[in-house]
């Protein structure tokens, strides 16, 4: 049985979550509460040294980081595949859409919800409204990306799930996706009709 070491607000959890349904695989959520800092507890610390969530256990595989966690799933699980089976170039570019989701995207939704979260007299409007300007442009380049396409690389893959746990959140961050985005909109209708990404909706109770 494969085991998920999980904290259910975490986007990289979530999307860990993601290719274990669009997988179909069954798993063992083990709850760790970062909020009670159990992440840093020596037994959890044996499993990552870095103190960090998600880490999956697949019998004597034990795997941190959500971005090898989920080439590992896919690698061990194949099918449905969510990286190009055969084009080097194409894994590549799905590589590079995933970590510039993680790091231009989750991270900034982060440094938004966060913000949000502090007490009303505490929020720094200005940093709110640089937040909300920085998703926008990420917005942008995801609607320059996505012409002439269903998906981020074209085919379904892990580069559109690693957008899905902050798409979610829009509506809780102020955040919205302008008219004028097309392909942005089309896009984001199409992944939310997938049924993992209605799962994570009703587990966040989104829906």
């Amino acid at each position: 049985m494969i085991k998920l070491y999980d904290f259910p607000q975490s986007p990289y959890c979530q999307k860990v979550r993601l290719v274990l349904a669009e997988k179909d695989l069954s798993y063992e959520k083990i709850f760790v509460d970062l909020m009670e800092n159990e992440q840093k507890a020596p037994e959890f610390l044996r499993l990552n040294p870095y103190g960090k969530v998600p880490v999956l256990v697949d019998e004597d595989e034990v795997i941190y980081d959500s971005t090898i966690i989920n080439e590992y799933l896919n690698d061990e699980y194949p099918h449905p595949p969510l990286l190009p089976p055969e084009d080097s170039g194409a894994r590549a570019r799905v590589r590079t859409l995933e970590d510039f989701a993680d790091n231009s995207f989750t991270a900034q939704g982060g440094l938004l919800t966060a913000e949000l979260r502090k007490p009303p007299e505490q929020v720094d409007q200005e940093r709110v409204q640089r937040y909300r300007a920085d998703l926008g442009r990420v917005l942008e380049f995801l609607e320059r990306n996505l012409e002439g396409k269903e998906y981020m690389s074209g085919t379904f893959s892990l580069a559109d799930l690693a957008l899905v746990p902050r798409l979610l959140q829009f509506p809780k961050l102020g955040v919205e996706i302008p008219s004028r985005l097309i392909n942005v909109l089309a896009w984001s209708e199409r992944v939310k009709r997938r049924p993992s990404v209605k799962q994570l909706q009703q587990d966040l109770g989104l829906v």
